[in-house]
């Protein structure tokens, strides 16, 4: 059974950072790319990074570039997302996936089956 369980989020002021978790289980997680995505309220999810270690892949969405570092534990099959420079419209619900992550447009469809999500953790950033 596929379980991902995202940790970390909380309440931070503008310019804080937070890092976020995604612990997974039942599945190979070298064999896959993970991503995060967010959704605020009132928008669409949308994906803002992902890594296949294996591969050598890491993928950024330009909002998060150069602020947000991903970085994935084999071992522990857990995969992270250090977040800098927060800023008020990073407010959102953060969830993590398996995902393509080929470092090119496909980077964010969703892999494995089934497709799954954890519960998400929320980040709110404001003074």
């Amino acid at each position: 059974q596929v379980q991902l369980v995202e940790s970390g989020g909380g309440l931070v002021q503008p310019g804080g950072s937070l890092r976020l978790s995604c612990k997974t289980s039942g599945f190979n997680f070298d064999n896959f790319g993970m991503g995060w995505f967010r959704q605020a309220p009132g928008k669409e999810r949308e994906g803002i990074s992902c890594i296949w270690k294996r591969a050598g892949v890491t993928h950024y969405v330009d909002s998060v570039k150069g602020r947000f570092t991903i970085s994935a534990d084999n071992l522990n099959s857990t995969m992270y997302l250090q977040m800098n420079s927060l800023k008020p419209e990073d407010t959102a619900v953060y969830y993590c996936t398996r995902v393509v992550c080929n470092g090119r447009q496909e980077s964010f469809w969703l892999a494995g089956s089934p497709v799954s999500w954890g519960q998400g953790t929320q980040v709110t950033v404001s003074s």
